[in-house]
């Protein structure tokens, strides 16, 4: 499989995701400038590639200890594998880290892009995991409650492809 990329989602995919499940991560809040970051393809399940947000990093995520669906990118940032869904590739935009005009930001994007090929395969196989325990658990685990409910958004995301 291909390394792990950076990518924007769409914000019409975001919104119309969103009323199948509130807790879905969005796109940007109002105050911030730069918009929120997806890491994929995670895995692929169902004919359906699945993203992950990618989140800055906060002082109350020192005191989180990792998980199988929280990965600490150093103190950069974190991945919410809880919160991850199916996404066409229409509704993805690649970023090209280069291009990115903020020479801070960039080097931002970089390290954290660099962690993140690093640990990848472990990205991949928590993904896949979490899914499965979800899967399996329905909301009956700590785990289980916190995750985006993956089967919901399957059959929303290909009613969208539609």
């Amino acid at each position: 499989m291909d390394n792990l990329k950076l990518y924007e989602i769409k914000e019409n995919y975001i919104t119309y995701l969103a009323a199948y499940e509130p807790h879905l991560f969005r796109n940007k809040k109002q105050e911030q400038k730069k918009g929120r970051k997806y890491i994929g393809v995670v895995f692929q399940i169902n004919g359906l590639d699945y993203f992950a947000p990618l989140s800055s990093f906060k002082d109350k995520h020192r005191l989180m200890n990792e998980g199988l669906d929280l990965i600490k990118v150093k103190d950069y940032a974190v991945i919410n594998l809880n919160n991850m869904f199916p996404v066409p590739l229409s509704e993805t935009r690649y970023v090209d880290i280069r291009s990115e005009k903020d020479p801070h930001y960039r080097a931002l994007l970089l390290a954290e892009y660099r962690f993140i090929k690093s640990i990848q395969e472990k990205i991949r196989k928590n993904a896949q995991n979490v899914y499965k325990i979800k899967r399996r658990d329905g909301d009956q685990s700590a785990l289980a409650k916190r995750c985006n409910d993956f089967l919901l958004l399957e059959k929303a995301c290909k009613e969208y492809i539609k």
